[in-house]
């Protein structure tokens, strides 16, 4: 597989970077981790400005290959990232992209890339979280409507979201992975009410949503009743297979200044941290290579990224969170300085081998989807 990139794709690089320089200097303050209105202000603010430079049609008009430069590039450049908009922009909408009618595509992704509609997801249940085909939030058909009783949690950035991809059960008769339905709730509809939880690094992006008796139009059902598992394997595959890929040129840069900062506070004699940190560096050399195979691979089967995105998932996990461990080591007692981003990362960093499926749910795919392995029983 090529993983070069064409004169057309440089250049795209080229008047991207060109861009990034010109507007980055301008941007306002970033706003308090605790202000999320603001947070939704500034991070929706950055993505009409994506809009209005011809950008925001990255994320799913544009070649995959050109999303990767994207990615790599504004990481790179310090630009803000997704924020608040992230499911919108990561994964619910290239789901709808790839699985919506025609209708659904015009109502729902011009806002989310003109920064004018926040998404939150709703898969995880307090009794179904690893084991999402566990769920048991229940919706049946009214008319013209589902309504849907449950609750979820771990819902990202439901308090400032306009709309939640949503997983119901359809049918509570069918086998677990069958009558599962994929829904766009409106988050102002009747019967929502929302329960922020604050995590060990002190944020509150996340919320228990408790769902009483909420009107759901059809209309906004994405795939056909009862088929929402395979609709959400979609969504889980743009999820692990290319969401991450701006953070690898995040750690890659962290790593670079860990081993300027270990070279100024003598750490660097150590061999045991030289060792770690160069292998942390070939590492993420080598996600950086599976991304780009992984978005390859994509481009030639349609955008939909495979099942190999658990493999770089799993690794990528382990991977940040020995990047962390290692700068821990590297900076010695201003490692704990609670105020610092360092720690804060290193917190949010425990989350990764829990957060977009376990690590053990990634081994069970690798096994039986990479390498044909024979399901558990």
């Amino acid at each position: 597989m090529d993983l070069t990139y064409t004169e057309e794709e440089e250049n795209f690089r080229a008047r991207l970077r060109e861009w990034l320089a010109k507007v980055l200097p301008g941007l306002p303050a970033r706003p308090s981790t605790d202000d999320w209105p603001a947070r939704r202000a500034h991070d929706l603010g950055w993505q009409r400005m994506l809009y209005d430079a011809g950008y925001a049609d990255v994320h799913w008009d544009a070649s995959p290959t050109l999303r990767l430069i994207f990615l790599e590039e504004t990481e790179k450049a310090g630009a803000p990232y997704v924020g608040a908009n992230f499911v919108g922009l990561l994964h619910a909408g290239p789901t709808i992209a790839a699985e919506g009618t025609p209708e659904q595509r015009r109502r729902w992704l011009p806002p989310i890339l003109r920064g004018e509609e926040v998404w939150c997801q709703g898969f995880s249940e307090p009794d179904a979280g690893s084991d999402l085909a566990a769920l048991r939030t229940r919706a049946w058909r009214d008319g013209d409507h589902y309504v849907v009783s449950g609750s979820k949690i771990w819902t990202s950035h439901a308090e400032v979201a306009d709309w939640c991809e949503l997983l119901v059960r359809t049918d509570p008769a069918a086998a677990r992975h069958a009558g599962i339905t994929w829904l766009a709730m409106p988050m102002d509809a009747p019967g929502i009410t929302l329960r922020p939880l604050r995590t060990l690094a002190g944020s509150a992006e996340f919320a228990e949503v408790f769902l009483d008796e909420v009107p759901v139009p059809v209309a906004n059902r994405v795939g056909a009743e009862n088929d929402g598992w395979r609709v959400t394997m979609v969504t889980l595959s743009f999820e692990r297979g290319t969401a991450f890929a701006g953070e690898v040129v995040a750690c890659r840069r962290v790593l670079a200044e860990l081993a300027g900062r270990a070279r100024r506070n003598g750490r660097w004699d150590d061999p045991r941290t030289r060792r770690r940190l160069g292998r942390l560096n070939a590492e993420f050399r080598a996600l950086w290579r599976l991304t780009q195979w992984n978005v390859s691979a994509a481009q030639a089967t349609g955008g939909v990224p495979g099942a190999t995105g658990s493999v770089f998932k799993l690794r990528y996990s382990h991977a940040r969170q020995e990047l962390y461990d290692t700068a821990a080591d590297v900076l010695g007692d201003d490692a704990l300085d609670l105020d610092a981003p360092w720690v804060a990362d290193r917190l949010s960093s425990l989350s990764y081998t829990i957060a977009a499926g376990t690590s053990q749910i990634q081994r069970n795919i690798v096994a039986e989807r990479v390498l044909g392995l024979p399901k558990g029983r």
